[in-house]
């Protein structure tokens, strides 16, 4: 009995992998079925609304500057941009923001440093508590590390005004230290793929997406009617995105333009970033996927939701099925027929997302030579590997309803 109950476990690993596989299947049908995108409406030329950025820090001595400099130089009516810089820092960013922010309100600029008692909430809790005192109708974020062009908010102000049931855009997201490292290159080509062809895709079919927690805008009465930011996950952009759509609102993806932002440069760091990510996203499916089965959205919403919320469970289920594998093995002296096939029909499938996934969204966004996609596609699966063995625990236990800190990812300047 405990070894057939090996062997049911190594099934239904295999088939919640499969089942994840098919997700990216499903984005690669649409990628090469769908017609291109259309093109940005023009921005009205007059009658700009009031527009709020806020950028939330904790601690980030080594780009506070820069953030404030880049928000403080968006071309916009300085009449109608304020920047809010939601200060949580316990160090010296603090120091340095106050005087980064009286050199630009002495140049004309609208910044505000807003000081909170607490940190609590974490970053959902600073834009909340940033909100409560601007009511501007539109709301862009930034994280710390991220530098907007001065055009970003006219052509993204231009896709929201054209759209009024849009509750945000989300711009695709470029990387400035990309290429400063293994892990930085394989990074950037996973997030390539992210937003070249799962964001774009599911944008496009009319599906919730992702907001990637920065380089996007809100409108504010969106947020309000879905019950404004919460920080009861560690997901707190998904959620608000979740309840947005729950409430009848969409969203809008623009693969151009861009913000440029920093990937974590260390193996820990990245980890870290991840493992915050991958509960996050549990904590959204526990909190969220019983209302979605109980709206009214479309058969393809709620699957395709679904399994971009189940995709977490990846890494835990690949550590088990492997074990139960092992096991398995042991327990029969050999590889069974059936597993052997299964195993060669899952390298296969995993081949083919891999290379769907990347490739496409590699040479559309230019990266270069095919040898350098080779090596950094080579790394994917060593991360996942990696990924798998070190945020297993902590999925599972998110699962299981644990709660944990909101841990911010070190930002260096590069």
């Amino acid at each position: 009995m405990l070894l057939l109950a090996f062997d049911i476990v190594v099934l239904l690993c295999l088939a919640v992998q499969f089942a994840i596989a098919g997700y990216f299947l499903y984005l690669l049908y649409w990628l090469a079925v769908l017609p291109p995108a259309a093109g940005q409406v023009p921005l009205p030329t007059s009658d700009l609304p009031r527009v709020l950025i806020q950028i939330p820090v904790y601690n980030e001595p080594l780009v506070v500057e820069r953030a404030l400099a880049a928000a403080a130089s968006l071309d916009w009516p300085p009449d109608r941009l304020t920047v809010q810089l939601l200060d949580d820092s316990t160090d010296i960013t603090s120091d340095i923001a106050i005087h980064a922010v009286a050199r630009l309100r002495r140049n004309g600029a609208d910044v505000v440093h807003v000081r909170r008692a607490d940190r609590s909430g974490f970053k959902a809790g600073a834009l909340a508590a940033g909100m409560a005192v601007c009511d501007a109708p539109y709301v862009a974020v930034f994280d710390a590390d991220f530098v907007p062009a001065s055009d970003w908010l006219r052509r993204a102000m231009s896709a929201m005004l054209a759209n009024p049931r849009a509750a945000f855009v989300q711009t695709r997201i470029e990387w400035g230290n990309g290429g400063y490292n293994w892990l930085t290159r394989a990074q950037r080509l996973m997030q390539d793929a992210h937003f070249a062809v799962e964001q774009d895709v599911r944008a496009r079919r009319g599906v919730p997406f992702q907001f990637n927690g920065t380089g996007g805008v809100w409108r504010r009465t969106a947020v309000e009617e879905a019950g404004g930011w919460s920080h009861d996950t560690l997901s707190e952009d998904l959620d608000l995105v979740l309840r947005t759509h729950l409430k009848g609102w969409n969203g809008v993806f623009l693969m151009e333009p861009n913000v440029v932002g920093e990937l974590p440069q260390k193996i820990d760091d990245f980890s870290a970033q991840q493992s915050r990510w991958s509960k996050g996203f549990v904590q959204v499916a526990r909190k969220l996927l019983g209302p979605i089965w109980r709206s009214d959205w479309s058969t393809e919403a709620k699957l395709v939701t679904t399994a971009q919320l189940g995709q977490q469970l990846i890494f835990p289920v690949l550590v088990v099925g492997v074990a139960a594998l092992g096991l398995s093995i042991l327990g029969h002296g050999r590889l069974l027929d059936g597993f052997r096939f299964c195993v060669w029909l899952w390298l296969a499938t995993m081949l083919a997302v891999l290379v769907g996934m990347t490739w496409g969204a590699y040479r559309r966004l230019g990266r270069g030579s095919v040898v350098d996609y080779a090596v950094a596609a080579a790394s994917v699966p060593v991360l996942i590997v990696y990924l798998a063995i070190s945020n297993a625990g902590a999925i599972v236990s998110a699962s299981l309803g644990k709660k944990t800190e909101f841990n911010r990812t070190p930002k260096t300047g590069k």
